[in-house]
């Protein structure tokens, strides 16, 4: 196996005029997050669990912007983000699937699950439909082993599930974003 480098001192990071942290996350961070930690670094996961939340994904530009916020520097920020599987650097779908294949899911049959997602979205694990709507993850332990084989659809856990269950789930939750988006079944 061989490492392949690139070099970071001449690295551009892609940037928008508007930034990522608003003033009003700012200054929520700054009344409400930072009183609870010791250190202003402390402070660092919960205000990426923000801007996760907030856009997706944590852009490069976001990073920087919270290292500033912080005082510390931007390489500290992006070691968290890349050393925890909950924060990604590539924004994610509007409806993350989240497959456990852990030891317990595995022998319940989490393979069909996963084939079946696959199969309904023409996605592999890590990657988004074209379209935004789906990402399909494998994850660690869900801490469900006794209702394996389960996956996460957004932050709400499916347990027992069968392709037929997957089926459905993945149906409701086109609905659900056509709804939010004024689509209807006739167009």
């Amino acid at each position: 196996m061989s490492w392949k480098t690139k070099s970071s001192g001449t690295a551009k990071v892609p940037t928008r005029a508007e930034p990522y942290c608003t003033k009003e996350m700012l200054e929520g961070w700054e009344r409400v997050v930072i009183p609870r930690y010791a250190t202003r670094h402390g402070a660092l996961m919960p205000i990426l669990h923000d801007v996760q939340h907030a856009y997706r994904h944590v852009p490069y530009q976001a990073m920087i912007e919270i290292a500033r916020f912080l005082k510390i520097p931007p390489s500290a920020v992006l070691d968290t983000v890349s050393f925890y599987e909950e924060y990604t650097t590539e924004r994610l779908g509007k409806c993350v699937i989240g497959v456990c294949h852990t030891f317990a899911c595995e022998i319940c049959g989490h393979q069909t699950i996963l084939d079946r997602v696959r199969e309904r979205l023409g996605i592999e694990p890590h990657e988004t439909t074209d379209d935004g709507k789906f990402t399909l993850l494998t994850m660690e332990c869900l801490g469900s082993c006794d209702t394996a084989p389960v996956a996460l659809f957004n932050d709400t856990l499916h347990e027992n599930l069968t392709a037929e269950k997957v089926d459905r789930l993945i149906d409701e939750a086109v609905k659900s974003m056509d709804a939010a988006s004024g689509k209807t079944a006739h167009g």
